[in-house]
């Protein structure tokens, strides 16, 4: 079983939503973490939370569609820190509608944050970790990254890239000391679009808490677990089916209310 005390963390997407959760989780554990995320505001309010557990808090406004701010933050939480043992690649863009209806920029900046800068802070955090060969990195993917829904193809996209990319990864440097994880929540509950349209999804689709979340996050670090799902319906099951039989899984979403629920997210956010 792997201490989290004493570790020193980089997560991003620490100002709001599930972050404050997660980092919460962490430091209650003791351990020290760099907070990184655009809004400066919300980096300050989860590092004053933090204040009580006791260990070092750190912020780094960044914005990480920007790729020049990707190595950066690297660089900067290293030579406060002095090393990263647990990375967790949080920040992600919920873009949602109709392909069509959403601008190349938006696309192309959802591929950014939710794909390739968590492959940048990847690439700069190896090399410190191989050379020492511990370190632990933990990915933020989403039940969408195995079933795909639709009005969010592009999110779903991202997210699949993610957790395979995780996978070949884990494989390629097994053994190396350094750990994988993937975290796959489904709808999750509190914060976000659920909150902020008071949206509930189908009893069959099923929902997670932000604090579910930071649980099979610290889980996942101490336990070395590989993949995780985290919903209270059998979303494993639902994405096997559709691995299986796309069209099987395909009838389900749209049995299950995936298609309709959708629809109404999208609705709401128009």
């Amino acid at each position: 079983m792997t201490s989290i005390y004493g570790k020193y963390i980089l997560l991003t997407g620490g100002s709001r939503g599930i972050g404050p959760i997660i980092a919460e989780a962490l430091a209650a554990r003791g351990a020290h973490i760099a907070l990184a995320a655009r809004s400066e505001v919300g980096l300050l309010a989860t590092a004053n939370n933090l204040s009580k557990y006791g260990t070092q808090t750190m912020i780094v406004p960044v914005d990480l569609a920007q790729t020049s701010q990707q190595q950066s933050l690297v660089e900067t939480v290293m030579i406060s820190f002095g090393r990263i043992d647990i990375l967790i690649n949080n920040a992600g863009l919920e873009t949602e509608g109709a392909y069509l209806d959403l601008s190349w920029e938006e696309i192309q900046k959802t591929i950014e944050v939710n794909l390739l800068a968590p492959m940048a802070l990847t690439y700069h955090v190896l090399p410190h970790m191989l050379e020492r060969r511990e370190g632990h990195i933990v990915n933020i993917a989403s039940v969408a990254a195995k079933i795909g829904a639709p009005y969010a193809a592009t999110y779903c996209g991202t997210k699949a890239g993610l957790a395979e990319w995780t996978r070949g990864l884990r494989l390629e440097l097994e053994g190396s000391g350094v750990h994988f994880s993937t975290i796959l929540p489904g709808y999750i509950t509190e914060v976000g679009m659920f909150a902020k349209f008071h949206l509930k999804s189908p009893s069959l689709l099923g929902s997670t808490t932000p604090n579910q979340v930071a649980r099979a996050v610290v889980k996942a670090i101490e336990k070395e677990k590989l993949e995780t799902f985290v919903n209270s319906s059998p979303a494993r099951l639902l994405s096997v089916a559709c691995e299986i039989s796309p069209s099987l899984g395909d009838w389900l979403k749209k049995v299950m209310g995936v298609v309709e629920f959708q629809r109404k997210k999208v609705g709401k956010r128009l």
